[in-house]
């Protein structure tokens, strides 16, 4: 495929109307405090709800078939508790990262009134989305489900139905960290029921009969052991992420915009609410309030785009990058 130069403002320079604020709507009243954020999107809700059966279906088999028919009830009540805490946590974290504004800039901003406002000095630029209109401060991103530009925006997990951004982050950590406890604990759990009962009468180690407490534990030992492995994993990249200070975005967009980090140990204390405390493990405890956005935060120096002139690209990347973000120019 033949290289041509080509610069992704430019491109969207060459549609006019996306560097017309006069197009934006002016951005609606801002909801009141506390209001509940949800998005309405049927595969998020799907994936949500599947989340809460699979959590619910463990703790059946794990009080039901397991601890419930145990004789020994030191080790039911011991596991019980800690199960069914484990699991509270993980949904109460669940909740959390799904109801809770992961950092949404506000929309339709990009108003001719509000550029104006910003008063631009020469050689200063602000980032439009034209797919919100809205201007977007540093490290924000615009999700195509959301439909909102997301301050830190890692990715969007329809298993939480939200984007993982600067305000929910922690939940979705908690989350991932949770579920992973408990699908261990309930591995652990399987595993010695299935040596007492090779050791005991099948009957007496259930209330059900043994086929359906076989499948029944064999449906748990394959959820336990998939979701483990799948958490652990979004557990170690999030936790990455926080003491590199970059998104998953950030990563994939770190060879063409290089930027400084901060701090690793201050990126973690921002994420789960000061210094190190037990407050860090609990849900209903929030992150660090982020700071709020100022004009300054608006705005970013053109001398951060100038060595992107002579950036060459496919002809296919070229046709992706049409959708980016517009930007306004004030020349000397």
């Amino acid at each position: 495929m033949m290289l041509i130069p080509t610069h992704h403002f430019r491109d969207i320079e060459r549609k006019p109307e996306y560097l017309q604020p006069e197009k934006c709507v002016p951005p609606p009243h801002p909801s009141p405090v506390g209001t509940m954020w949800f998005i309405r999107d049927g595969c998020g809700i799907a994936c949500a709800i599947v989340t809460w059966f699979l959590v619910l279906y463990a703790e059946f088999v794990v009080l039901f078939v397991m601890l419930i028919p145990s004789r020994d009830y030191v080790y039911s009540i011991i596991n019980g508790i800690v199960f069914n805490l484990l699991a509270f946590l993980a949904l109460a974290s669940h909740c959390r990262a799904m109801l809770t504004d992961p950092g949404a800039v506000p929309k339709g901003n990009a108003t001719k009134e509000f550029i104006e406002s910003l008063q631009l000095k020469p050689g200063q630029v602000v980032y439009k989305c034209p797919k919100c209109c809205s201007i977007k401060p540093d490290r924000a991103h615009h999700c195509s489900v959301c439909k909102r530009c997301i301050r830190k925006m890692d990715h969007h997990c329809p298993w939480v139905n939200n984007c993982v951004g600067e305000n929910n982050q922690k939940y979705f950590v908690l989350f991932t960290m949770y579920i992973a406890l408990i699908s261990l604990h309930a591995l652990i759990m399987v595993g010695f029921h299935f040596l007492h009962c090779f050791e005991e009468d099948w009957t007496k180690c259930s209330s059900f009969s043994p086929p359906t407490t076989v499948i029944l534990l064999i449906l748990l030992c394959f959820e336990g052991l998939l979701f483990l492995i799948f958490t652990s994993v979004m557990f170690g990249t999030q936790v990455h992420s926080i003491c590199t200070d970059e998104t998953g975005i950030e990563r994939l967009k770190r060879k063409h915009q290089p930027r400084e980090r901060r701090g690793s140990w201050k990126s973690v204390k921002e994420t789960f609410g000061g210094d190190f405390s037990p407050n860090w493990f609990n849900p209903f405890s929030g992150p660090c309030d982020p700071e709020p956005l100022s004009d300054r935060a608006w705005v970013r120096q053109a001398a951060s785009l100038s060595d992107t002139d002579n950036t060459e690209t496919t002809e296919e990347q070229s046709e992706e990058r049409k959708d980016e973000d517009s930007v306004e120019v004030i020349d000397e």
